[in-house]
Protein backbone atom coordinates (compact mmCIF):
# COMPACT_ATOMS: atom_id res chain seq x y z
CA UNK A 1 0.00 0.00 0.00
CA UNK A 2 1.59 3.26 -1.04
CA UNK A 3 0.98 6.31 1.10
CA UNK A 4 2.38 9.17 3.13
CA UNK A 5 3.51 8.70 6.73
CA UNK A 6 2.69 12.39 7.31
CA UNK A 7 -1.06 11.76 6.87
CA UNK A 8 -2.44 10.68 10.28
CA UNK A 9 -5.88 9.58 8.99
CA UNK A 10 -4.38 7.40 6.29
CA UNK A 11 -1.89 5.83 8.72
CA UNK A 12 -4.58 5.20 11.35
CA UNK A 13 -6.80 3.56 8.73
CA UNK A 14 -3.88 1.41 7.51
CA UNK A 15 -3.29 -0.03 10.99
CA UNK A 16 -7.02 -0.66 11.36
CA UNK A 17 -7.50 -2.49 8.04
CA UNK A 18 -4.18 -4.31 7.62
CA UNK A 19 -3.88 -5.89 11.11
CA UNK A 20 -0.20 -4.90 11.35
CA UNK A 21 1.73 -6.55 14.19
CA UNK A 22 5.32 -5.44 13.46
CA UNK A 23 6.65 -2.17 12.04
CA UNK A 24 10.04 -1.65 10.40
CA UNK A 25 10.19 2.10 9.89
CA UNK A 26 12.60 2.96 7.05
CA UNK A 27 10.56 5.78 5.46
CA UNK A 28 12.58 9.00 5.43
CA UNK A 29 14.23 11.75 3.46
CA UNK A 30 17.84 10.48 3.53
CA UNK A 31 20.11 12.42 1.16
CA UNK A 32 22.51 14.49 3.30
CA UNK A 33 23.44 16.93 0.49
CA UNK A 34 19.78 17.67 -0.13
CA UNK A 35 19.07 18.25 3.57
CA UNK A 36 21.12 21.46 3.59
CA UNK A 37 18.86 23.03 0.98
CA UNK A 38 15.53 21.56 2.16
CA UNK A 39 15.98 21.24 5.92
CA UNK A 40 12.32 21.95 6.71
CA UNK A 41 11.10 19.14 4.46
CA UNK A 42 13.50 16.73 6.21
CA UNK A 43 12.21 17.83 9.61
CA UNK A 44 8.61 17.42 8.47
CA UNK A 45 8.96 13.94 6.99
CA UNK A 46 11.54 12.48 9.37
CA UNK A 47 10.32 13.92 12.67
CA UNK A 48 6.60 14.63 12.21
CA UNK A 49 6.12 11.54 10.00
CA UNK A 50 7.82 9.32 12.57
CA UNK A 51 5.68 10.76 15.37
CA UNK A 52 2.51 10.07 13.35
CA UNK A 53 3.63 6.49 12.70
CA UNK A 54 4.74 5.60 16.24
CA UNK A 55 1.54 7.12 17.71
CA UNK A 56 -0.64 5.05 15.36
CA UNK A 57 1.42 1.90 16.03
CA UNK A 58 1.03 2.43 19.78
CA UNK A 59 -2.74 2.83 19.46
CA UNK A 60 -2.86 -0.37 17.38
CA UNK A 61 -0.93 -2.35 20.06
CA UNK A 62 1.84 -3.33 17.65
CA UNK A 63 4.14 -6.08 19.03
CA UNK A 64 7.41 -4.44 17.96
CA UNK A 65 8.32 -1.09 16.38
CA UNK A 66 11.82 -0.91 14.84
CA UNK A 67 13.02 2.60 14.03
CA UNK A 68 15.81 2.64 11.45
CA UNK A 69 18.20 5.47 12.31
CA UNK A 70 21.79 6.21 11.24
CA UNK A 71 25.39 6.36 12.50
CA UNK A 72 25.28 10.07 11.58
CA UNK A 73 23.37 10.96 14.77
CA UNK A 74 26.69 10.60 16.64
CA UNK A 75 28.39 13.32 14.58
CA UNK A 76 31.92 12.81 13.30
CA UNK A 77 34.92 11.41 15.14
CA UNK A 78 38.53 10.83 14.16
CA UNK A 79 39.40 8.43 16.98
CA UNK A 80 36.57 7.83 19.50
CA UNK A 81 34.50 4.73 18.69
CA UNK A 82 30.78 5.26 19.28
CA UNK A 83 28.70 2.79 21.24
CA UNK A 84 24.95 2.99 21.80
CA UNK A 85 25.35 5.18 24.91
CA UNK A 86 27.53 7.80 23.15
CA UNK A 87 25.90 11.27 23.04
CA UNK A 88 24.11 12.38 19.88
CA UNK A 89 25.90 15.31 18.18
CA UNK A 90 24.43 15.54 14.66
CA UNK A 91 26.08 18.07 12.32
CA UNK A 92 23.69 18.20 9.34
CA UNK A 93 19.89 18.65 8.97
CA UNK A 94 19.36 15.01 7.93
CA UNK A 95 21.19 13.63 10.99
CA UNK A 96 19.48 16.18 13.25
CA UNK A 97 16.04 15.10 12.02
CA UNK A 98 16.88 11.42 12.61
CA UNK A 99 18.19 12.19 16.12
CA UNK A 100 15.01 14.14 16.96
CA UNK A 101 12.82 11.32 15.61
CA UNK A 102 14.72 8.84 17.82
CA UNK A 103 13.72 10.93 20.85
CA UNK A 104 10.02 10.67 19.97
CA UNK A 105 10.29 6.90 19.43
CA UNK A 106 12.24 6.39 22.67
CA UNK A 107 9.67 8.44 24.63
CA UNK A 108 6.99 5.82 23.80
CA UNK A 109 9.14 3.23 25.56
CA UNK A 110 9.85 5.48 28.54
CA UNK A 111 6.24 6.57 28.98
CA UNK A 112 4.18 3.55 27.88
CA UNK A 113 6.68 0.67 27.72
CA UNK A 114 5.70 0.42 24.06
CA UNK A 115 8.18 -2.13 22.55
CA UNK A 116 10.36 0.08 20.35
CA UNK A 117 13.87 -0.77 19.12
CA UNK A 118 16.24 1.73 17.46
CA UNK A 119 18.98 0.73 15.01
CA UNK A 120 21.89 2.88 13.80
CA UNK A 121 23.69 1.53 10.78
CA UNK A 122 26.73 2.35 8.66
CA UNK A 123 26.38 3.29 4.97
CA UNK A 124 24.55 0.59 3.04
CA UNK A 125 25.37 -0.24 -0.59
CA UNK A 126 24.27 -2.80 -3.16
CA UNK A 127 22.02 -3.31 -6.20
CA UNK A 128 18.78 -1.28 -6.45
CA UNK A 129 20.05 1.80 -4.55
CA UNK A 130 19.00 5.17 -5.99
CA UNK A 131 22.04 6.69 -7.76
CA UNK A 132 22.20 9.84 -5.61
CA UNK A 133 24.22 7.79 -3.07
CA UNK A 134 27.98 7.77 -3.49
CA UNK A 135 28.66 4.18 -4.68
CA UNK A 136 25.92 3.92 -7.35
CA UNK A 137 26.63 7.55 -8.32
CA UNK A 138 30.33 6.89 -8.99
CA UNK A 139 29.58 3.58 -10.76
CA UNK A 140 26.97 5.22 -13.00
CA UNK A 141 29.20 8.21 -13.82
CA UNK A 142 32.13 5.95 -14.78
CA UNK A 143 29.90 3.69 -16.85
CA UNK A 144 28.88 6.81 -18.80
CA UNK A 145 32.54 7.87 -19.21
CA UNK A 146 32.08 10.75 -16.76
CA UNK A 147 34.30 11.67 -13.81
CA UNK A 148 33.60 10.88 -10.13
CA UNK A 149 32.68 14.16 -8.40
CA UNK A 150 34.43 14.23 -5.03
CA UNK A 151 33.40 16.70 -2.33
CA UNK A 152 36.30 18.67 -0.81
CA UNK A 153 39.46 16.70 -0.08
CA UNK A 154 37.89 13.25 -0.51
CA UNK A 155 39.60 12.21 2.73
CA UNK A 156 36.28 11.67 4.54
CA UNK A 157 36.06 8.00 5.46
CA UNK A 158 32.91 5.88 5.46
CA UNK A 159 32.07 2.36 6.62
CA UNK A 160 30.21 0.31 4.01
CA UNK A 161 27.82 -2.60 4.57
CA UNK A 162 26.37 -4.77 1.82
CA UNK A 163 22.56 -4.71 1.63
CA UNK A 164 22.12 -8.47 2.24
CA UNK A 165 24.10 -8.17 5.50
CA UNK A 166 21.86 -5.33 6.66
CA UNK A 167 18.77 -7.43 5.88
CA UNK A 168 20.20 -10.17 8.12
CA UNK A 169 20.80 -7.57 10.83
CA UNK A 170 17.16 -6.44 10.75
CA UNK A 171 15.89 -10.02 10.86
CA UNK A 172 18.13 -10.55 13.91
CA UNK A 173 16.78 -7.40 15.57
CA UNK A 174 13.19 -8.50 14.86
CA UNK A 175 13.81 -11.86 16.48
CA UNK A 176 16.32 -11.09 19.25
CA UNK A 177 16.26 -7.30 19.75
CA UNK A 178 15.07 -6.25 23.21
CA UNK A 179 12.40 -3.55 23.61
CA UNK A 180 13.75 -0.14 24.61
CA UNK A 181 17.25 -0.94 23.29
CA UNK A 182 19.43 0.70 20.63
CA UNK A 183 21.68 -1.38 18.33
CA UNK A 184 24.62 -0.24 16.21
CA UNK A 185 24.72 -2.14 12.91
CA UNK A 186 28.29 -1.43 11.84
CA UNK A 187 31.05 -2.70 9.64
CA UNK A 188 34.82 -2.61 10.14
CA UNK A 189 35.26 -2.07 6.41
CA UNK A 190 36.21 1.60 6.06
CA UNK A 191 37.39 3.56 3.04
CA UNK A 192 37.97 7.21 2.12
CA UNK A 193 35.80 8.65 -0.64
CA UNK A 194 38.90 9.29 -2.80
CA UNK A 195 40.03 5.69 -2.22
CA UNK A 196 36.52 4.47 -3.10
CA UNK A 197 36.63 6.40 -6.39
CA UNK A 198 40.03 4.82 -7.24
CA UNK A 199 38.74 1.35 -6.41
CA UNK A 200 35.75 1.80 -8.73
CA UNK A 201 37.90 3.35 -11.49
CA UNK A 202 40.25 0.36 -11.25
CA UNK A 203 37.33 -2.11 -11.55
CA UNK A 204 35.33 -0.29 -14.25
CA UNK A 205 38.10 1.36 -16.31
CA UNK A 206 40.53 -1.55 -15.84
CA UNK A 207 43.49 0.63 -14.87
CA UNK A 208 45.95 0.73 -11.97
CA UNK A 209 47.82 3.81 -13.24
CA UNK A 210 47.70 6.62 -10.66
CA UNK A 211 47.65 9.35 -13.32
CA UNK A 212 44.87 7.63 -15.26
CA UNK A 213 42.86 7.27 -12.05
CA UNK A 214 43.28 10.99 -11.28
CA UNK A 215 41.94 11.71 -14.77
CA UNK A 216 38.58 10.18 -13.74
CA UNK A 217 38.35 12.19 -10.47
CA UNK A 218 36.86 15.67 -10.30
CA UNK A 219 37.22 17.50 -6.98
CA UNK A 220 34.25 19.81 -6.37
CA UNK A 221 33.31 22.24 -3.59
CA UNK A 222 32.56 20.51 -0.29
CA UNK A 223 29.15 20.54 1.34
CA UNK A 224 28.62 22.85 4.38
CA UNK A 225 29.72 20.20 6.92
CA UNK A 226 31.19 16.82 6.08
CA UNK A 227 32.07 14.58 9.04
CA UNK A 228 35.40 12.80 8.69
CA UNK A 229 34.45 9.40 10.13
CA UNK A 230 31.69 7.50 11.96
CA UNK A 231 33.53 4.68 13.78
CA UNK A 232 30.98 2.46 15.59
CA UNK A 233 31.22 -0.39 18.06
CA UNK A 234 28.73 -3.13 17.09
CA UNK A 235 29.49 -5.55 19.95
CA UNK A 236 25.85 -5.47 21.07
CA UNK A 237 24.69 -6.77 17.66
CA UNK A 238 27.47 -9.38 17.66
CA UNK A 239 26.10 -10.62 20.98
CA UNK A 240 22.74 -11.21 19.27
CA UNK A 241 24.56 -13.46 16.78
CA UNK A 242 24.94 -11.09 13.81
CA UNK A 243 28.10 -10.17 11.91
CA UNK A 244 28.54 -8.91 8.34
CA UNK A 245 29.46 -11.76 5.97
CA UNK A 246 29.69 -10.38 2.41
CA UNK A 247 33.28 -9.34 1.56
CA UNK A 248 33.74 -5.98 -0.18
CA UNK A 249 35.14 -7.57 -3.39
CA UNK A 250 32.06 -9.76 -3.80
CA UNK A 251 29.53 -7.07 -2.86
CA UNK A 252 30.98 -4.35 -5.10
CA UNK A 253 31.26 -6.75 -8.08
CA UNK A 254 27.54 -7.61 -7.83
CA UNK A 255 26.68 -3.93 -7.46
CA UNK A 256 28.69 -2.83 -10.53
CA UNK A 257 27.08 -5.58 -12.63
CA UNK A 258 23.58 -4.54 -11.57
CA UNK A 259 24.05 -0.88 -12.54
CA UNK A 260 25.47 -1.84 -15.92
CA UNK A 261 22.09 -3.40 -16.77
CA UNK A 262 19.63 -1.29 -14.77
CA UNK A 263 20.68 2.37 -14.43
CA UNK A 264 18.19 3.58 -17.04
CA UNK A 265 15.27 2.12 -15.08
CA UNK A 266 15.52 4.86 -12.46
CA UNK A 267 13.16 7.80 -12.78
CA UNK A 268 15.13 11.09 -13.09
CA UNK A 269 18.36 9.12 -12.68
CA UNK A 270 20.41 11.69 -14.64
CA UNK A 271 19.56 14.40 -12.09
CA UNK A 272 20.95 12.22 -9.31
CA UNK A 273 24.41 12.30 -10.90
CA UNK A 274 24.98 16.05 -10.45
CA UNK A 275 27.75 17.01 -7.93
CA UNK A 276 25.03 18.57 -5.79
CA UNK A 277 21.35 17.65 -5.95
CA UNK A 278 19.26 19.19 -8.70
CA UNK A 279 15.64 18.88 -7.68
CA UNK A 280 12.23 20.32 -8.16
CA UNK A 281 11.44 22.57 -5.20
CA UNK A 282 9.54 20.74 -2.47
CA UNK A 283 6.00 21.92 -1.76
CA UNK A 284 6.19 24.83 0.65
CA UNK A 285 4.98 24.03 4.13
CA UNK A 286 2.32 26.58 5.04
CA UNK A 287 3.18 28.73 8.07
CA UNK A 288 0.83 29.76 10.86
Amino acid sequence: VQGDICEPDFIKQLFKTEKIDIVLHFAAQTHVDLSFWHALEFTYVNVYGTHVLVAAAYEANVEKFVYVSTDEVYGGSTDEEFDESSPKRPTNPYASSKAAAECFVQSYWERYQFPVVITRSSNVYGPHQYPEKVIPKFISLLQQNRKCCIHGSGLQRRNFLYAADVVEAFLTVLKEGKPGEIYNIGSNFEMSIAQLAKELIHLIKKTSSESEMEHWMDYVKDRPTNDLRYPMNSEKMHNLGWRPKVPWKEGIKKTIEWYKENFHNWKNSEKALEPFPVTEPFAQLSGP
